[in-house]
Parts: structure tokens; sequence; C-alpha cells
């Protein structure tokens, strides 16, 4: 039996907790109010989706208020929310999953031909514009010296990159792809974030601007169907890498299970940031991992280097914790 909209709402609430307080009231208040559920009700369940109506109230202009005012005003607009949500989808962009996606890449040589399955805009292209603050067990490590500077706590100096990557190709596949060099575009990637984490805002602002001068070609089109011919496009000499980076749980289940078969079809490197259970073989090699001890069986998401696991890590990056040795008690 499909979950229903009041019990998703309620089930989004927990899962936003650690992020933005301001949406699990929200989310927690849609639940329990019959006019809200009602408006969703009518709607097709994709459209439905908690982070997608929290973005296009903001891109409606919706107040970061308490719930009752918030909810006022969206229903006070009813017609344009219905309109809206079906052609939208969640499309945040967030720059801070380049620090998992730098210590993978530390691990390939290089030189890199990067291709990233549900790009948005191409901000985790282009890693090496940014700069980087790491703080490891064995001192801190600091990479780069553009901006916005992400921060990251790594838990083993083993996890460090040792050095930005040496990129020479790179090119993005996503559904509807956003345009950084737009307003629009980067009006809706702002929406899409919560409104109490102003500096998540400000990280997107300054990656926009790193991006804004040469931004990376980001092509439209199904990640898995797309895939080969755009990678058929990268240079030889390189170490074609396909990242995907907290996209995985947005594709079909029958995708997910196919998604490293087909990478390593096209002879990629397949580099994942995603939810712990987001990719069967993941999850499976991380269970084996949490019954040894080695990993924490409750992770939120999962760095993995060809189904690997590397490290478990928060959902945008901020903490990485590498897989412990095997014989290494936990």
């Amino acid at each position: 039996m499909a979950e229903g909209t009041a019990d998703w709402y309620r089930r989004a609430a927990g899962e936003l907790a650690a992020t933005s307080p301001r949406q699990v009231e929200w989310c927690l208040g849609v639940a329990d109010d019959r006019r809200m559920l009602e408006l969703l009700d009518a709607l097709p369940r994709p459209a439905r989706q908690p982070s997608l109506l929290f973005a296009v109230a903001a891109w409606l202009g919706a107040p970061d208020a308490p719930y009752p005012a918030w909810s006022a005003w969206l229903l006070g607009r009813a017609d344009a929310l219905a309109a809206e949500l079906p052609v939208r989808r969640v499309q945040t962009n967030e720059p801070g999953r380049c620090v998992p996606l730098l210590a993978g890449l530390d691990r390939i040589a290089g030189p890199i031909a990067l291709l990233e399955l549900g790009a948005s805009a191409g901000l985790c292209l282009v890693p090496e514009r940014y700069g980087y603050l790491l703080r490891t067990s064995d001192g801190p490590v600091a990479l780069g010296a553009g901006q916005p500077v992400l921060e990251a706590d790594l838990d083993g100096g083993a996890l460090a990159p040792r050095a930005l990557p040496d990129i020479r190709w790179r090119r993005g596949v996503d559904l509807d792809p956003v345009d950084a060099t737009r307003d629009d575009g980067r009006r809706w990637l702002a929406a899409s974030l919560p409104p109490d984490r102003p500096e998540r805002l400000a990280r997107l602002r300054a990656a926009l601007a790193a991006v804004a001068p040469d931004p990376p070609l980001v092509v439209a089109g199904d990640a898995l169907e797309a895939m080969p011919g755009a990678a058929a496009d990268a240079p030889g000499g390189t170490t074609l890498v396909v990242a995907c980076l907290g996209t995985a749980v947005y594709l079909p289940p029958a995708d997910r299970a196919r998604l490293l078969s087909e990478i390593a079809g096209i002879g990629a490197r397949a580099l994942t940031f995603e939810a712990r259970t987001a990719i069967p073989e993941v999850a499976e090699r991380w269970r084996e991992l949490a019954a040894e001890g080695r990993a924490d069986a409750g992770a939120a998401f999962v760095l993995a280097l060809d189904g690997e696991p590397l490290a478990s890590g928060s959902p945008h990056g901020d903490r990485l914790v590498g897989v412990r040795p095997a014989g290494r008690d936990g």
C-alpha cells in the first residue's frame, strides 16, 4: 500500500531534523492540515514531495514564517501552487559534496574526465575552482584558493585528498539542466535551500560566481540513457569517472539496480556519494562492513568507489568517517 501524503510528511520531518528546524515544522503542519492535504492529494504523487513543496513555495514568494502564516499565504495562492508543483523538480546543487568527490578522485589515477549524473547547474563539476579546509585527526588540510571555502571534518587523515584533481574534461547530464548564468536558474537553486540555513545560501552564491565565467556543459537527458553518448566525447588519455552525488534516490529502483553495471559497461569508474540504501550493491556491502564492526550501520550517506564503500558522511559532505580497516575493533 502506497504511503499517504500525511505519513510522507511526518517521515520527512524526521529526515529533516538535522538540517532544517523550519522545514520540520512545516512538514508536521502539513501532515495535520486537511486543507493542504486536499490540495496536495489532487496532484500527481511526484508533485507532492516535501522538498519540492518548500522550494516552489519559496519560488512563489512565501514568507519564512511559522506554519500558520506560511500555509495561509500558500492556500491564498492555491491555484498558482497547484500549477507550479507538477512542472518542477527538486534541484539542489550542493557544492559541499565536492569534499567527498575529492576524497574519491584522490584514489583514481588521472588525468580525469568527469561525468556527473544529475548535475543540475554543474556546481560539483568544477571542484578545483573552490577552496577547502579539511579538519582531520592528523591536522588541518588546506587546498585551493577559490571561493567558496568548503569546510569539513574528516575522521582519519587517509581520507583527505593530497591535491586538487587534474580534470581535463567535464560533462553533466540532467533531466532539466539549470542554467547558472540566468537569474531564474540561480533563483530556483536558492529557493530549493532551507530558509534557516543562511550559510548554505552563501556557499551556493559563491559557487555560482565561480562557475559563471566558464560554466560546464550539462546536457538534458535521462541519466542512464544519456550517459553513453555523453561519455563518448571524453578525450583519450584520461580516466573516465562517472559521479553520482545524491542523485540515485531520484532514479527508479530498476535504474538504481543497474547503475554500477551500466557505468562499468562504458569503461568508467563509478564514484558515488548517496544515501546508504540508494544503490543495492553499496547497501549490501555496507551491511557486511557494519556486521564486521567496520562501519556505522545507521550512516546517512556512503561514499563508494566502484561499489566498495570508502566512508560514511553527512548528506551535504561536511563530515566523513572512513571505513575502519579489517581487524580493527570498533
